[in-house]
Formats: structure tokens, C-alpha cells, sequence
């Protein structure tokens, strides 16, 4: 038999993205440094209980910048700093998160999800196409799974083509739907938990307001896909991926191939994640929830993915010399994100070294002071969405985004700069040019960037006019 080659890591990186947002880093990092020569230095008063008074600010001109060296050697020394437990644990989070789903991937668990859906719906080709977008919807939204969709696109897209519609709806249902509820997210680790770790917010607190955000933007995609198919209903030849299907149809019946006899039985693999990702909601709703357990989210479910995800794999496939190698390599995976937490991390350290950060604090107050909540809160939803951009690790943004909001007076709740920064983070993975997994699976299936760009533009109007009018109306109900 032939040795059996291993899949790509699910968190892969390209080697262009990774040196694209290093060097971008550390070039706010070279700036950082020079900044702390050029600002006025300052410091904050004490309140009573010896916490910093964010709104005392006192000009310092009698202290110098970082010294250089520190500066350079700050993506090490972060981690020496006051932030330095905290930046561990989130790294580990992140590294754990990523392993336990590689498992789930090697193993079958998400294929074997996606099968029990479209099996159980394949005579109603209708409402197999909404419970699918739904189901990948809540991938994105629940456990921030958003890279993972690119090996699932060719299985989904398989389907469709299978059941009368074209690889363009399978790209809607999978990778569209994913990056929307990504951003319309409930308790995403890597964007509602992550921030709100950060920021010291309670993930659950005033939930019904994301709740209403989750079912409206999931309404909005399926406008979009249904409009879709109507064109494609009327004229067939309008179809996006004509030629592409053409081939795929040959093939489908291999992409949809069930997983190889070693990965176990698929009603065991749908019971084991079933089960294990049911228990990792209820957790998360369990912490958020807890005062006690609160403070150690974070932890607790580093300790529940590592341990669990472990067990599921193993209980999935009964292979736990295969698990353990995926979990490996789903580690390695992620490796490349602990550059991007040191280098965002240590800008907010040269900054503190530097005691600029404090001169930036109070000149952020000073302007939006004043001003009304609203126009504040769009103020930062447009700077997170203008960093999108240029860095699209949502971690390496949390952390330089969620630190600053945290000390700034911005008249918001944690809650609502949580909400703006998930926002900001999310819908761009999906239009923006510079998110790897959108121009990766447009190749995939033969669809030029900025026909989608085109197509698509109605849609993001929309989403763009929505996104506007919950930023408004969470901050007139005081969320």
C-alpha cells in the first residue's frame, strides 16, 4: 500500500503573508522606537487603590526615549514585562486551539459534519443549501474557524455541482458564509474572546445584542445567495465557474469519497465531535457566566482543548499515534502567530518603556472628549477596518488594538469596543485583496478577484450600511 502523504497544516501561513506582516511589524515597531525621541514623555497619576488614573496625565520632559537596544530586543523583553503571563497564556491558547482542530480535520470531523447535513437534506436542495451556509456560519461564528474552510471548499462545491448548482454557490456556503459569521461572531476565540480577554470584558454580558447581529448578517447572506441562484435559474450560462464545473462534475464523486477505513466509522467521528464541541460551547457559556471562573477562561479551555481534543481524536479514529502527530503538526502550524504577538505586544512595550504611551493615551482623550459616542465609536471602527488592511492576523491586531482601547477614555463599554473590533475584523476577510484564504479559494475555483469584487459589491453596500446602523444603535441602547 502507499504510504499515506500528510495533509497540509490547517493554520498554513503562506511564506509571502507571513514576511508581508512581519516586516509591516516591525516596521511600526522601528517607528514605535523613534517615536519615543520624538513625542513629549508623560505619566499617569495613581487612584487611591495604586491602579493608574488613565484620566491624570502629567507631561515628563525631563525623561529621554527607550534605549535603542531595549527597543530592538523588545519582542523578547515583552514577555519579561507585566503583560508577559498574560501573552503566554494567549499564545498557548492559540496554539492549542489550532491543534485540537487540525485533529478534528485529519480525523474526519469536520468532513463527517458536513456529511450527516447534507445526507439527512440532499432530496431538499433548497434547504440543504441553507443548513450548510448555516452550518459553516456557525464555524465561523462560534469557534472562529475560518482558514480551516479552505479544505472543505472542494467537498462542498462537489456537493452543489452534484445537487444541480455550481462551485460559485458552494464558495457562498462554505468560505462566504464562514467569514460572515466570523465577524457576526458569538464567542469566536479569536476575536470575541481574544478581545475580550484583553480588554477585560465579559464575553457574555448583553449576548442578545450579538445574538440579533448573528441572525440578521445571516439573513443578509442568504439574500445574497438566493438572489444568486435566481440569476442562475434563468439563464444557466450565467454561472461563474461554467467551465470549472465542467470538470468538477467528473471528479465530484471522489471529492465526496468518505474518510479511509483507519479513520473510523463516521458515526463515531460525528458522536465525538458532537459531543466535543457542544462541551466546549457549554464551558465557554459556563466561564463567561461564572465570577469565579471568569478570570480563568483562558486557561480552562487550554486545558479542555488539549486534553479533550486530544481524547476525541483518539476516540474518533482509535489511532492515538496518528492524533498525536496531527496535534503536532497543527502546533507547528501556528507557530508562525507567536511573531505576531511578540512584535504587536512590543509595540505598547516601547511605547510604556518609552513613557510616550501615556502622551498618546491623553491625546487620544483629548480628542474624542466631547464628542458624542456614536461618532467615537465609528471613529475606531474605521481604524480597525483601515488596519485590516495592512494586518490580517486578528490576533496581532487584538492585541495592539484591545491594549490601546483598554486604557483610552472612550466613553464606550468594553462590550461595544469589543463588538467594533469584531466587526472591523471579520466582513474584510472576504473583500479585502490582502486576506490569503479569500484569493486562495477564489483560484480554487477559477474566479477572478475582482469579478468577485464586482458580483459581490451590492452585498458588502449592505453589510457596510448595517454594520453602520448596529454601531448606532448599540450605542444609543447602551450596549
Amino acid at each position: 500500500m502507499e504510504k499515506r502523504k500528510d495533509k497540509p497544516t490547517l493554520i498554513n501561513i503562506s511564506r509571502k503573508s507571513f514576511i508581508q506582516v512581519t516586516l509591516l511589524l516591525l516596521g511600526l515597531l522601528v517607528f514605535s522606537i523613534a517615536l519615543t525621541y520624538v513625542l513629549p514623555k508623560g505619566e499617569f497619576g495613581l487612584l487611591p487603590d495604586g491602579t493608574p488614573n488613565y484620566l491624570d496625565y502629567v507631561r515628563r520632559d525631563d525623561l529621554g526615549g527607550i534605549p535603542l537596544w531595549q527597543g530592538l530586543l523588545a519582542p523578547f523583553l515583552v514577555f519579561a514585562s507585566s503583560d508577559g503571563l498574560a501573552l503566554i497564556m494567549l499564545s498557548l491558547f492559540l496554539f492549542v486551539i489550532s491543534a485540537a482542530f487540525q485533529v478534528m480535520n485529519d480525523v474526519g470531523g469536520i468532513r463527517a459534519l458536513v456529511g450527516a447535513v447534507s445526507e439527512h437534506f440532499r432530496g431538499r436542495r433548497g434547504l440543504l443549501l441553507v443548513l450548510t451556509a448555516f452550518l459553516f456560519y456557525c464555524f465561523g461564528s462560534f469557534l472562529g474557524l475560518f482558514e480551516e474552510m479552505l479544505t472543505m471548499l472542494p467537498i462542498v462545491c462537489a456537493l452543489c455541482v452534484l445537487v444541480g448548482f455550481d462551485s460559485f454557490t458552494g464558495f457562498i456556503c462554505c468560505i462566504l458564509a464562514c467569514g460572515f459569521g466570523f465577524a457576526g461572531a458569538i464567542t469566536n476565540p479569536f476575536t470575541v474572546l481574544l478581545a475580550s480577554e484583553i480588554i477585560g470584558a465579559n464575553p457574555m454580558e448583553h449576548v442578545s445584542f450579538r445574538i440579533l447581529i448573528f441572525f440578521v448578517m445571516f439573513g443578509l447572506l442568504l439574500l445574497f445567495l438566493y438572489s444568486y441562484l435566481r440569476r442562475l435559474k434563468k439563464d444557466p450560462l450565467s454561472s461563474l465557474t461554467l467551465q470549472h464545473d465542467e470538470a468538477l462534475r467528473a471528479s465530484a464523486a471522489e471529492t465526496l469519497r468518505p474518510e479511509e477505513a483507519g479513520a473510523g466509522s463516521a458515526l463515531r467521528i460525528k458522536l465525538c465531535y458532537a459531543v466535543f464541541l457542544l462541551a466546549a460551547l457549554a464551558l465557554i457559556v459556563a466561564c463567561s457566566l461564572s465570577a469565579a471562573l471568569r478570570g480563568y477562561t483562558v486557561p480552562i479551555l487550554i486545558a479542555y482543548f488539549l486534553i479533550f481534543g486530544l481524547l476525541a481524536g483518539g476516540a474518533a479514529c482509535g489511532d492515538f499515534k496518528r492524533v498525536l502527530k496531527s496535534f503536532l503538526r497543527g502546533f507547528g502550524g501556528a507557530a508562525p502567530t507567536i511573531v505576531f504577538i511578540a512584535l504587536a505586544a512590543s509595540i505598547k512595550y516601547v511605547f510604556d518603556r518609552g513613557s510616550v504611551l501615556p502622551t498618546i493615551v491623553n491625546s487620544i482623550n483629548t480628542l474624542i472628549g466631547g464628542r458624542s459616542p456614536v461618532l467615537v465609536a465609528l471613529i475606531i471602527y474605521l481604524i480597525v477596518l483601515g488596519l485590516e488592511f495592512f494586518i490580517s492576523s486578528s490576533t496581532a491586531k487584538a492585541i495592539l488594538v484591545m491594549g490601546l482601547l483598554a486604557m483610552v477614555n472612550t466613553g464606550l463599554s468594553k462590550q461595544m469596543l469589543v463588538l467594533l473590533y469584531t466587526f472591523g475584523d471579520g466582513y474584510t476577510n472576504v473583500i479585502f485583496p490582502t486576506s490569503p484564504v479569500l484569493l486562495i479559494s477564489l483560484s480554487m475555483i477559477e474566479v477572478e478577484y475582482f469579478t468577485w469584487v464586482k458580483k459581490s459589491a451590492p452585498l458588502f453596500l449592505l453589510n457596510f450600511l448595517l454594520v453602520l446602523g448596529f454601531i448606532v444603535l448599540g450605542v444609543v441602547v447602551g450596549y
